[in-house]
């Protein structure tokens, strides 16, 4: 006697169904945000590209211009370092050492203010007892270096407060509460933004600044996986709620 032929059949649990749906949203999502900020940073080193190639500006040109306009175009700058107060930027790693970024401040020489130079890394005490001794940049310098506006917002678990006393150690750069203090010892108006000082500048460090911290090729990656995580979620899903398995591994017998 012939068997009838067994259709295809979906019998969903809700339960199963509402954490299928919740999850595929969930990773969906988090591929689309991955694509955007691949695009972001995509963005971002095109617009470092486009404007290394640019004539360095004096400063005194640069005061009055929106962030976007200001990020990442190259500057020069003729100033004197204030030689005992700085900022150092906590926990930065380069090549798997501890340190941190050393912010000088420098007064400029045509009197219009002062400005934060990010002068690079320094080794620090890996058991944070003490503070690196910055080697001091004496005299007035010339020097070249780019903009940065950084990005977005600096996550923190809890407020920054500054420490009383120089030099400052930081968690991150956030200019409304650096300029204050900046402003009661020089009587003057501060940049805005900082300058990320070249490589062969006057009071350079170790320099090696990364235009992102992640590619657009990883954050692609990422999306990638992202994508195929969901996929393989509902593939799971129609196998675990339906005859799908069984209607295959029945074709497959009746193919041999």
């Amino acid at each position: 006697m012939a068997h009838a032929k067994m259709g295809f059949q979906f019998e969903p649990e809700w339960r199963i169904s509402l954490f299928t749906v919740v999850m595929i949203t969930l990773m969906v999502n988090l591929g689309l945000w991955q694509l955007q900020r691949a695009q972001e940073k995509a963005a971002l080193a095109a617009a470092f590209a486009q404007r290394q190639v640019q004539r360095p500006a004096l400063l005194s040109e640069l005061w009055d211009k929106p962030a976007a306009a200001l990020a990442y175009t190259p500057a020069q700058l003729s100033g004197t370092f204030l030689q005992d107060e700085y900022f150092l930027l906590d926990n930065r790693i380069s090549g798997g050492r501890f340190g941190y970024e050393v912010l000088g401040i420098l007064q400029l020489g045509d009197g219009s203010g002062t400005v934060l130079v990010n002068r690079g890394w320094i080794a620090g005490d890996p058991a944070r007892r003490e503070l690196p001794d910055v080697p001091p940049v004496p005299g007035r310098v010339n020097l070249t270096g780019h903009v940065y506006v950084a990005p977005g917002v600096p996550y923190l678990l809890a407020e920054q407060r500054l420490e009383a006393g120089w030099p400052k150690r930081i968690q991150a750069v956030e200019m409304d509460k650096m300029q204050p203090p900046i402003m009661a010892m020089t009587r003057g108006v501060v940049f805005p933004y900082p300058v990320r000082i070249d490589a062969d500048a006057s009071g350079a460090l170790l320099v090696d600044w990364k235009v992102v911290n992640m590619s657009p090729q990883k954050h692609q990656g990422y999306a990638v996986q992202w994508f195929a995580m969901a996929a393989v979620l509902f593939v799971f899903y129609v196998l675990r709620c339906s005859n799908l398995w069984q209607l295959l591994s029945a074709s497959r017998r009746t193919r041999d």
